[in-house]
């Protein structure tokens, strides 16, 4: 990619590896990036369509843990004109550091610096896999080519209250673009300059020259007390070295974006923050919205027919109500409210599902009540059964149920009564 006027290369990372354990049991057979979200798409379908949308042709994603499915949506999904030059590639762990796996982000791309030196761009643009939200980051480009910096990070602005939860930013008073430090989840920290009462945390997105980029991963690498880690160990060194700046999200203006969703960023690495980001969409004025035309998700288009909703063999109606349906799915005499249902699900006669997420293929027989929980891929509640109902049952079956009363149930099980 030449961006603007500055023509400078420019170069996308995405780090796909993650073993996601947060959110077992919808990784237990998946890489974290591949898991399902809001019915058609994959987490990683957002990082890359921003990278795509900001106009970056040339990205590799790294792959680690069960990336077969993650494999497949990419090469299936991904495929960028090739006769340009462009390409959305997955690269494995390929050991050519020597035997062993990467043992952290930094890592992941020191083990990789062939794909830099062989494609040589001046700018390379680092950003994580399995985050919600919508960037333009052509504007962060921009800003970190005119700043002369060797790194920036994006970050937004969260009450202070949460520093605890993240990575935060302190800036300089006098440069607020310039971070000053930064800090690993502060008990205590001053608020910013224009506002008291937020601080900036890291969003786990960076722009590097490219040449400092190899320069710190490579001394990383010799370092044997460093966790491997971008935001933990690379950060801090160019901070240390007073060469490393912040964009702040509130100042990214994406294309058809609204006053309620323009700075929209959700962390979903847990079962209940995954769970939320999907409630977040099927608001009458959705908190995200996927319908913004002017700055599409875009994700593998389902040979598939449209939902369908019908009377059942009694003539009696369904109802849905602030819901989002995908693709192949057929609702026949059910109630279904507040929930995003995935490819080809089926809820039948009598059946309730409320405040709920499935995946493709889900079947919810006759009479079922599905009410607070996210049945994966092929789930099937069989007549009369119920599941987010009575905790204790759900616990005995051997479902995760979270300490806000979320109920998972994993890939492929049967629910009976």
């Amino acid at each position: 990619m030449a961006l603007g006027q500055s023509k400078k290369k420019i170069f996308g990372i995405v780090l796909a590896g993650g073993e996601g354990k947060r959110l077992m049991p919808l990784t237990a057979d998946r890489a974290k990036p591949a898991v399902p979200f809001a019915g058609q798409y994959r987490l990683i379908d957002f990082a890359l369509a921003n990278l795509i949308n900001s106009g970056l042709d040339q990205i590799v994603v790294l792959t680690q843990y069960k990336s077969h499915s993650l494999d497949r949506h990419i090469s299936q999904t991904w495929r960028l004109p090739a006769m340009l030059g462009a390409y959305v590639s997955t690269v494995p762990a390929q050991q050519r550091r020597g035997k062993h796996w990467f043992s952290g982000s930094a890592d992941a791309i020191f083990q990789s610096l062939n794909l830099i030196h062989d494609e040589k761009p001046d700018i390379v643009v680092v950003v994580g896999a399995d985050h919600v939200y919508r960037m333009d980051f052509s504007q962060m480009i921009e800003q970190h080519i005119a700043s002369g910096l060797g790194a920036t990070v994006a970050a937004i602005r969260q009450p202070i209250e949460m520093s605890k939860s993240f990575g935060v930013i302190d800036v300089d008073p006098e440069n607020p673009t310039r971070i000053r430090e930064f800090l690993e989840k502060p008990e205590t920290i001053d608020g910013l300059p224009d506002s008291p009462n937020e601080i900036l945390a890291s969003m786990g997105n960076y722009v590097f020259d490219a040449d400092k980029l190899v320069d710190y991963v490579t001394r990383d690498s010799e370092n044997e007390t460093s966790k491997k880690d971008m935001g933990g160990d690379i950060i801090p060194a160019f901070v240390e070295a007073n060469d490393c700046g912040v964009y702040d999200f509130i100042n990214n203006d994406v294309p058809g974006s609204t006053p309620r969703d323009r700075d929209y960023w959700r962390d979903v690495g847990t079962i209940d923050s995954f769970y939320e980001a999907h409630m977040d969409l099927i608001a009458t004025l959705p908190i995200f919205n996927l319908y913004n035309e002017k700055w599409p998700i875009m994700s593998q288009q389902l040979n598939s027919p449209p939902a369908k909703f019908v009377r059942d063999g009694r003539g009696s109606t369904g109802t849905m109500i602030d819901s989002i349906i995908s693709l192949g799915s057929v609702i026949s005499g059910a109630h279904i409210e507040r929930s995003v249902l995935g490819p080809w699900t089926r809820v039948m006669s009598g059946a309730l599902v409320v405040d709920s997420v499935t995946f493709d293929r889900v079947q919810v027989e006759q009479g079922a009540v599905v009410r607070r929980a996210i049945l994966d891929k092929n789930v099937r509640v069989c007549e009369g059964a119920s599941v987010g109902v009575d905790r204790a049952a759900d616990e005995a079956r051997g479902f995760t149920v979270t300490e806000s009363g979320l109920t998972v149930v994993p890939k492929n099980a049967v629910v009976t009564r």
